[in-house]
């Protein structure tokens, strides 16, 4: 049948089964949302306040659900509002298709008004990026976009299509999805490989990244882990692989990892990491990361292998499929030496804070205590980030939403949005510094808009929290440019936006608080007032090696 340019993009998104778009209309792609107009009740459309928050909710909703995010925006100002959030979705592999339109083909190239190559722009940041120019194409482009998103190691893809495009007509004919093509290209041998490294190991550690949420190899870990008879920390990505309450879970690893974690791993003699690229914030001194250490990679991504730290063997290939295939052929193994070394630095160095004060620590511990551990925790970065990822007990992945390889501040309230509109069954929680929330605060009225039941959490300590953290310990506490102690008052902020709000300032308050914004059903701000000098322990200086974690006690002794 002949459709316009504009209806063939809808009729896509509805083959893809999208049930939820994010974004935020202009002049160029008008068509489109007047093709949206007409198929309301099959895709709901969420108008953010900026198109930066679109981008982040299609990423939360990506991330929460495990299907593929969309965002839409006009040319121009609007496409490259949508960039951070792009950007943020490609550090952490997360699928989003964003569909840009632009000015008439006749147009481009002639800086016409709110012209942009956002195509060009996007590339660097994308798995691919495309402009259509041609409605014949269109289709088929859209349906290789979403492909492209989810299979393999995941990622955004931009679709940028001109105006007229979105007007012609062509003749569509729908198309069921196409199949994920198996990703990954390993054999036999490597398989053997990687089980003579854990039968001969005396000491395994198990180190869990993103990937093994991706892969939703979850159960697989776990199994891996009893088989092995090892202790596992993950990263910031991979909260929820591993119960938080599991007794081989040693929490998180890097530059706010754990002592045991950071010491344990120092001590290993088989690292056998799941799905992770061995980022600059976990390894520290990466000629001294796990030195005495043999090393099993196990990635979808063949570029991962031996690009930060090399490898005694690994394997290419998902996940889930390659662990299934260990877990079948490992026998059980046991090290009761070595689980008694790791439970004894577990137990010599617990997370501890000073609890004679309310803090984003004790916060955290309440939200768990209220939420039974099953809610679904979004946070922006900074402070605030670290605490919400080590003293919040995941239990499933899924479940901790945070912008890992590029620090995005101002995530979590768009990206918390998008999350609830994927898992309206979870209690949606965003924890937020108030540095962050000054970005994209904006979001509160699209929550109001819709009357979407997120709880904002805003840790507000009047500065920017981890960077003064760093001022302290290593720059003479030269506080420049942040202290944010104005008159900004976040509650009447809230109220003014149509959210409910309630400020705390004493610990007593804070279960309380927690209980009562969950059965509002509406969305909330809870501002909570800590003190500016909290921080967040343990901790690495930046290129040292992680065994040189150090903790409140430490700078005392010193």
């Amino acid at each position: 049948m002949q459709l316009t340019g504009a209806e063939i993009v809808v009729e896509c998104l509805k083959e893809q089964g999208v049930d939820t778009v994010f974004g935020y209309p202009g002049g160029t792609i008008l068509n489109v949302y007047d093709a949206l107009y007409q198929h309301q009740k099959e895709i709901r459309h969420i108008l953010t306040s900026h198109e930066q928050g679109a981008a982040h909710a299609a990423d939360g909703y990506a991330r929460a659900t495990g299907r593929v995010g969309v965002c839409l925006a006009t040319s121009g100002p609007g496409a490259t509002n949508l960039v951070t959030g792009i950007a943020t979705a490609y550090m952490d592999s997360v699928p989003v298709v964003a569909i840009t339109c632009n000015v008439n083909l006749p147009l481009l190239g002639k800086d016409s008004f709110q012209e942009v190559d956002i195509a060009g722009v996007a590339m660097p940041i994308t798995k691919h990026s495309y402009i259509v120019k041609d409605v014949s194409k269109l289709a088929d482009t859209i349906r290789k976009a979403f492909a492209i998103a989810h299979e393999g190691r995941p990622g955004p893809v931009l679709v940028d299509i001109t105006k007229d495009v979105t007007a012609n007509c062509w003749e569509y004919e729908r198309k069921e999805p196409a199949a994920p093509v198996p990703s990954g290209k390993y054999t036999g041998e490597d398989i053997e490989k990687a089980l003579s490294l854990m039968k001969s190991s005396k000491r395994p550690f198990i180190y869990v990244g993103g990937g093994a949420v991706i892969s939703g190899a979850c159960q697989e870990v776990r199994e891996l882990a009893e088989l092995l008879d090892a202790p596992v920390c993950d990263t910031l990505m991979a909260k929820g692989v591993m119960d938080g309450h599991d007794c081989r879970y040693t929490g998180m690893i890097g530059m706010h990892g754990t002592k045991a974690s950071n010491l344990g791993v120092s001590k290993c003699d088989l690292l056998v990491a799941l799905g992770a690229r061995f980022s600059d914030r976990v390894v520290g001194n990466a000629s001294m990361f796990a030195a005495g250490a043999k090393v099993l990679h196990i990635d979808i991504d063949a570029a991962e292998i031996n690009k930060n730290i090399r490898t005694d063997a690994s394997i290419v290939g998902d996940l889930k499929e390659v662990l299934s295939r260990i877990n079948k052929e490992l026998p059980q193994m046991e090290h009761k030496e070595w689980n008694g070394h790791i439970k004894e630095l577990k137990e010599k160095y617990p997370l501890n804070y000073d609890e004679s004060g309310l803090s984003c620590p004790y916060i955290m511990e309440e939200i768990d205590r209220v939420t039974k551990g099953r809610a679904l925790i979004t946070t922006d970065v900074g402070q605030h980030q670290m605490w919400a990822a080590q003293y919040y007990q995941y239990s499933e992945p899924r479940t901790f939403l945070s912008s890992g390889g590029l620090g995005t501040m101002g995530y979590g309230l768009g990206a918390c949005i998008g999350a609830k509109m994927g898992r309206p069954d979870k209690v949606c929680i965003n924890i937020a510094g108030d540095g962050c929330f000054r970005m994209n605060m904006n979001e509160l009225a699209t929550a109001s808009r819709y009357q979407i039941p997120i709880i904002e959490v805003v840790i507000n300590n009047h500065v920017l929290g981890m960077v003064r953290q760093w001022q302290t310990l290593f720059y003479e506490k030269r506080y420049s440019q942040t202290v944010l102690n104005d008159g900004v008052d976040f509650c009447m902020v809230a109220k003014g936006l149509g959210c409910e709000a309630i400020r705390i300032t004493h610990k007593e308050e804070v279960g309380d608080a927690i209980a009562r914004a969950i059965e509002m059903k509406k969305p909330v701000l809870i501002e909570c007032v800590i003190p500016e000098d909290d921080k967040v322990f343990p901790m690495v200086p930046a290129g040292a090696a992680i065994s040189e974690v150090f903790d409140a006690t430490d700078l005392e002794e010193k």
